[in-house]
Order: structure tokens, then C-alpha cells, then sequence
């Protein structure tokens, strides 16, 4: 299984805006591109896509920028999977019968549809907020530091 560009740099773009604060300014495509390494044209895109289906919205003029549309809690990563890779399975035949004239006789194939199963529940129990908590963990104490 592969993860296309699209629902890699969606997310990031999603945690970045969910590590925000609520309070604060939104923030503008090019400051997420800048923090998360995207192109601003490219960046601009997902977010397009993620505004359509409602999990970012957009403030327009010089204090404008994205916020996310729902809490971090309320977004998991199987919405962002959904919207960049389709809710077709790793294998066509698991998800459309007609594609193959086995699928009634095929071991391999309830081997492809259990583990597309098992990913979806696994990508539904992770939030935004359960990201942004992992990654403070993963971040903690890499701060800089420096010795005089």
C-alpha cells in the first residue's frame, strides 16, 4: 500500500492548522507551506479540496488565512484518506465484483478486503487531536539548545 502525495501532504497541512491556535490569526497557505516544506501552488490545491469538503474554511484579505472547520477531534484520518485516495479498496476486485470472474473462489482476495477492513478502522481511531498529541511527544525535548 501506498499513500499518494495528496493525502501525506493533506494531512500535514490538516495538523499543522490543528496545532494552531483556535484564537489566534488564521493561518495563510504560505505559512503552512513554509513550516511543512509544500510549494505554495501545490499546498493551495489540497486546501481547496479540504475547504470543499468542509474540514477546512477560508478568511479572505491581509489578516486572512485557513482554520480548521471542525475541531481536531472531529476529524480523523479516514475522512482525509476518503477525500485523497477514494473509498475504493487496495484491490479492485474487493470492492467490485465484476472486475474479476474469481472473487467467489479466491482466498487472496478476503485476504485484500480484511486488511483494507483493518486499515479503515485503524485510520477512523486516530484524530487530529490524537496527531497533534503524538506529535508533541514525538517532539519533546528536541528543542534547540545552545551552550555558551
Amino acid at each position: 500500500m501506498k499513500l499518494n502525495t495528496k493525502t501525506r501532504y493533506g494531512t500535514r497541512a490538516l495538523l499543522a492548522l490543528a496545532e494552531h491556535d483556535a484564537d489566534a490569526q488564521p493561518l495563510s497557505s504560505a505559512e503552512i507551506a513554509a513550516r511543512e516544506g509544500i510549494s505554495v501552488k501545490y499546498l493551495e490545491g489540497l486546501l481547496s479540496t479540504l475547504r470543499s469538503a468542509g474540514l477546512v474554511r477560508s478568511t479572505r484579505g491581509a489578516a486572512g488565512g485557513y482554520r480548521l472547520a471542525k475541531m481536531p477531534a472531529d476529524i480523523n484520518l479516514k475522512q482525509v484518506y476518503d477525500l485523497f485516495e477514494g473509498p475504493e479498496g487496495f484491490v479492485e476486485c474487493t470492492t467490485e465484483d465484476a472486475i474479476c470472474s474469481r472473487n467467489a473462489r479466491c482466498a487472496t482476495q478476503t485476504v485484500w478486503s480484511e486488511l483494507f477492513t483493518s486499515a479503515m478502522q485503524y485510520l477512523e481511531s486516530i484524530s487530529l487531536a490524537a496527531l497533534v498529541e503524538r506529535n508533541k511527544r514525538i517532539n519533546q525535548g528536541k528543542a534547540l539548545s545552545y551552550d555558551i
